[in-house]
């Protein structure tokens, strides 16, 4: 098995792992990440409707650098979830590991006025 199959399959895991532990309510809906190879997806989920309430891309961002972009995404997302008034959201890392653009998606969303 090539290695770019083995790390998915590595991210499929954790994610499966990390959902079965965490699900979004009405109150506190799910910040949900996505990283693709050339942007950065984030969207506010309602599991219990099964909705997606607010979502952001990095194709959108006006930044130069990707963990600007993706600082950038987490505040655009967080203004978004306010004129929701959502402020208390549970963070879905989607499997990845906590650095980088993922942590960078995270600490734009606090700056914009999220709780995780």
């Amino acid at each position: 098995m090539n290695t770019s199959k083995q790390k998915q399959l590595k991210i499929l895991r954790r994610h499966k792992r990390i959902r079965s532990i965490l699900s979004g309510t009405a109150l506190r809906p799910r910040l949900s990440v996505f990283k693709s190879h050339k942007y950065i997806y984030a969207q506010v989920i309602d599991d219990v409707k099964g909705h997606t309430l607010v979502m952001f891309t990095s194709m959108n961002a006006k930044s130069k650098t990707p963990s600007e972009k993706a600082k950038e995404v987490g505040i655009e997302i967080a203004k978004l979830a306010k004129t929701l008034k959502i402020d208390k959201v549970v963070f879905d890392r989607g499997g990845y590991h906590y650095t980088g653009k993922i942590q960078a998606v995270a600490d734009g969303a606090r700056e914009g006025g999220l709780q995780f």
